[in-house]
């Protein structure tokens, strides 16, 4: 087990396999253990970094989660990077973790060699999903199987983090609005977007029309798009999704 100190808090991460470096970023309400199926596979291949972003998972707590949290997350990456001694990554982040690697790339770009973001809201907050947020999550707790994964995860203070990370993205949603500090336009790294038409956590096809705004706005973006699977969609078609990883990430030669 390594922690690294940032902003004098302990931020715990895991490291596995040998070769190119790979941070994984994990989602809102979750932690690095999302991905203990799927870094098996990325191991043989990458050097796998996968952090708990404060406020989760086996890393210290905050007395408040700041609203700005997608960009919070982005700095504790690039700290993570600095602590390691990496002078360029490769990343994948699922949901709010994509919003933190796309932070990353933006505000940070010399230390990026690719960016995939998988399965997230869009590039700002968006009035419907966020009242989607807002039922979902009140509604989330009454499920046995959901808290007993909550709590496996986080320990017996499950209910606080999950409640802190709902309130930080409701201010979000209220205070900030926009995901990231500079516009999508400015990205100078590649960045494989990600998605399933079936995502349960937004509206069908969500992903086709913010993907389709992305790549209008940038050419440094790809896209696939799966017809069939949850949220996230990188979880729920592994296989496929690593084996695109390796496409992507080794510049689409073989």
């Amino acid at each position: 087990m390594s922690h690294f100190s940032y902003c004098n808090k302990q931020v715990y991460y895991e490291e596995t396999g040998e070769g190119t470096p790979l941070f994984l970023l994990h989602g809102n309400t979750s932690c690095g253990r999302m991905f203990e199926q799927i870094v098996p596979k990325f191991a043989e291949r990458y050097k796998v970094f996968v952090p708990d972003f404060l406020g989760n998972g086996r890393s210290d707590r905050l007395e408040k989660w700041p609203s700005d949290l997608w960009f919070e997350w982005a700095k504790q990456v690039k700290a993570l990077c600095e602590h390691l001694g990496l002078e360029k990554v490769d990343l994948i982040g699922s949901s709010g973790g994509a919003l933190a690697a796309i932070n990353v790339a933006l505000e940070y770009p010399k230390i990026v060699n690719a960016v995939i973001a998988d399965s997230f809201e869009g590039l700002e907050a968006d009035p419907g999903i966020t009242d989607i947020i807002r039922t979902g999550r009140a509604q989330a707790k009454q499920f046995e199987g959901f808290v007993n994964y909550l709590r496996s995860i986080h320990g017996d203070d499950w209910e606080e983090v999950f409640d802190a990370d709902t309130d930080a993205v409701l201010r979000h949603a209220e205070e900030v609005g926009s995901f990231f500090h500079k516009p999508i336009e400015e990205l100078s790294v590649r960045m494989l977007l990600t998605g399933s038409i079936e995502d349960e956590m937004f509206p069908k096809g969500h992903c086709k029309v913010l993907f389709d705004d992305i790549c209008s706005k940038t050419c440094m973006a790809e896209v696939h798009v799966f017809e069939h699977g949850g949220h996230p969609a990188m979880m729920s078609n592994m296989d496929e999704f690593v084996e695109l990883c390796d496409v992507f990430l080794s510049g689409g030669k073989e």
